[in-house]
C-alpha cells in the first residue's frame, strides 16, 4: 500500500483529509502519533520536522505531502476516484478553494484557541485572546448562516474540499461555542454533513478518544452516537 496518513482521531484537520480518503474509498493506511511518545512522534518527525499532522507519505513517488488542502488536492491529481473533491470548472473550483481556507482559518482556528486555551497551566491562560475567538466564531457563523441559504453544500450541490474542512471544524466548534437560534441554515448543513458517511466514520473512529477532549462535558448527547 503506497499511502500513509499520519494523524491522531481527535484532531479535527485529520478529519478533513480522512473524510476526503473515505469519499473516494482511497486505499490508505493510517498510523496514529503520540507525541507524548518519543518514538511515536520520530516518525513523524522524519518525514515532516514541522511536526503537524496530518501528513501523508506517498512511498511509491517518494513524497512527503504536508497541510490538508494540499494533501487532497494531491490526492485528487495522483489518486482520484469517484468524487472529486475539486470541481472542474474554474470559478466553482476558486470557491470551494476559499471556503476551505475560511473554515481552516476561521472557524478551525478559534475553535482550537478556545479547546487548547482550557489545558493550558493556571496563570498562563489567555482569556483576551479567547474572547476574541469566540467573538470571531460569531463572525464566521453568521457569513456561514448567508452562504448557506439556498445551498445543500458550503458551495452549491456538490460535495467539495470545503465540505471536509466544514465538517470536523463545525463539529467541534458548535461544541465551545453553540450556534445561534436564528441560524438554521448553519444548523441544517451541519446536520447534512454529520448524516454524510465518510463524515460518520471519521467520527466514530474518533468516539473512543472523545474523553481526552477538553470540552468533552460540554458535548451534546446525540454526537455521542453518531
Amino acid at each position: 500500500m503506497s499511502l500513509t496518513l499520519y494523524i491522531h482521531p481527535l484532531a479535527s484537520f485529520c478529519h478533513k483529509a480522512l473524510i476526503a480518503l473515505y469519499e473516494n474509498a482511497t486505499e490508505f493506511r493510517s498510523v496514529t502519533v503520540d507525541f507524548g511518545h518519543p518514538g511515536s512522534a520520530a516518525a513523524l518527525l522524519e518525514r515532516w520536522p514541522v511536526g503537524k499532522i496530518p501528513v501523508l507519505h506517498d512511498a511509491d513517488a517518494r513524497r512527503t505531502i504536508p497541510e490538508t488542502s494540499i494533501i487532497i488536492e494531491y490526492l485528487q491529481q495522483h489518486y482520484p476516484g469517484p468524487s472529486p473533491m475539486l470541481p472542474s470548472d474554474e470559478e466553482a473550483c476558486l470557491q470551494a478553494r476559499l471556503w476551505d481556507r475560511f473554515f481552516d482559518l476561521y472557524v478551525s482556528v478559534p475553535m482550537q484557541k478556545i479547546v487548547t486555551d482550557r489545558i493550558r497551566p493556571e496563570g498562563s491562560r489567555d482569556p483576551y485572546g479567547v474572547a476574541e475567538a469566540h467573538a470571531a466564531l460569531d463572525t464566521a457563523y453568521a457569513m456561514i448562516d448567508g452562504q448557506l441559504s439556498g445551498r445543500r453544500w458550503a458551495t452549491g450541490d456538490d460535495f467539495t474540499l470545503a465540505d471536509c474542512a466544514a465538517a470536523s471544524a463545525l463539529f467541534f466548534a458548535s461544541i465551545v461555542h453553540p450556534f445561534a437560534s436564528d441560524q438554521a441554515h448553519l444548523q441544517a448543513y451541519l446536520d447534512r454533513l454529520l448524516e454524510r458517511p465518510s463524515v460518520k466514520r471519521a467520527i466514530g473512529e474518533a468516539r473512543p478518544f472523545f474523553g481526552m477532549f477538553p470540552y468533552r462535558d460540554a458535548m451534546p448527547e446525540r454526537y455521542l452516537s453518531i
